[in-house]
């Protein structure tokens, strides 16, 4: 047994305490001999501190493509050549959305817009989006929207948004080889304000986007240090016209020991398989992620990539006899 595991047995499982940055780091370096241990290790913490159910979710775009943002990633981004172009849902289309979320088996809806922030055009959408979902559908509403002010974050909260998501996307050592247009700080900020208005967090980053496997430990760390209520881990989906459009995906066994990684850094967080898990880890890796850490699933397409049918994920769970997590209604 590696050194490492035998102290993230002790530490994690036993005591609850994540790792430091640098054990984080020894975890990442584990040799591929070390990865299935590693990966009972993560489900055993999973397990022991946030038991057996995972959390499932639908997300649904409102306004796609034409960000004014140049996250390196995207092909939202209107500043690139990819082919995403700007395109808004009406509410009629988002009620039905939800209500294919709902009919899946899904908790939580959440509702992204590919935006810097919000302006007053897309606060009217969705404070109209939000009153039609709640009067059809008996779903948690969960929302991404950019960064935002700190009347924003309490009009959202009072609308009875249940969760907002807003990824850190990569370590501050990182962050400018990603995104110029916005600072690290400045997403840090609204994340700080969401936590203190009593919405629970959603965020998350990427991995495999280049970063060294010191910048990965340095991420998991400060998402930690963050102390959101859940992480989603997203895997580069290379994207044609972005400035990360010609990177490899990453190998399947260093997506599984980040995912156990990041579960190390955080016994007590949601962790969800979000964006790239099926490029990156194929079908197998589905299976392997849930036996190695995750306990929260995004069903259905991302924003701009399709995923598996959400039958499959679902059908996955019921073999593997994870319950589906009921979340209770912030209302």
């Amino acid at each position: 047994m590696s050194h490492i595991i035998e102290v993230a047995r002790q530490q994690v499982l036993e005591e609850g305490r994540g790792l430091t940055e640098e054990q984080l780091l020894e975890v990442l370096r584990l040799p591929d001999e070390s990865l299935e241990e590693l990966l009972a290790l993560a489900h055993q913490v999973r397990v022991t501190w946030c038991g057996e159910e995972v959390e499932v979710e639908g997300i649904i775009s409102l306004k796609t493509g034409g960000c004014p943002e140049d996250c390196h990633f995207c092909s939202q981004s209107g500043q690139f050549t990819s082919p995403v172009r700007s395109v808004w849902l009406n509410i009629p289309e988002l009620v039905e959305a939800a209500k294919e979320t709902a009919r899946t088996g899904a908790t939580e809806f959440c509702i992204v817009a590919a935006v810097r922030g919000p302006d007053e055009r897309l606060m009217t959408q969705v404070r109209a989006g939000i009153k039609a979902i709640h009067a059809e559908v008996d779903i948690n509403i969960a929302c991404s929207l950019g960064m935002l002010t700190q009347e924003q974050v309490d009009e959202l909260k009072g609308m009875g948004v249940h969760r907002y998501n807003h990824n850190l996307e990569a370590a501050r050592s990182y962050f400018k080889d990603v995104v110029t247009t916005h600072s690290y700080e400045e997403r840090w900020a609204t994340c700080d304000m969401v936590k203190k208005s009593g919405m629970e967090l959603c965020c998350g980053g990427l991995v495999g986007m280049g970063e060294t496997l010191e910048q990965r430990a340095e991420l998991a760390a400060q998402l930690a240090e963050l102390d959101p209520h859940e992480v989603p881990l997203n895997f580069l989906n290379p994207r044609p016209g972005t400035p990360f459009g010609d990177l490899e995906v990453m190998d399947g066994r260093d997506a599984l020991r980040t995912i156990a990684t990041f579960r190390l850094a955080m016994p007590r967080t949601i962790l969800r398989y979000a964006g790239g898990r099926e490029l990156t880890l194929g079908d197998l890796g589905a299976r392997d992620g849930l036996m190695g850490g995750i306990n929260a699933v995004i069903v259905g397409n991302y924003l701009t990539t399709l995923g598996r049918k959400p039958e499959e994920d679902l059908d996955l769970l019921n073999e593997l006899k994870m319950p589906v997590r009921e979340l209770q209604k912030t209302l």
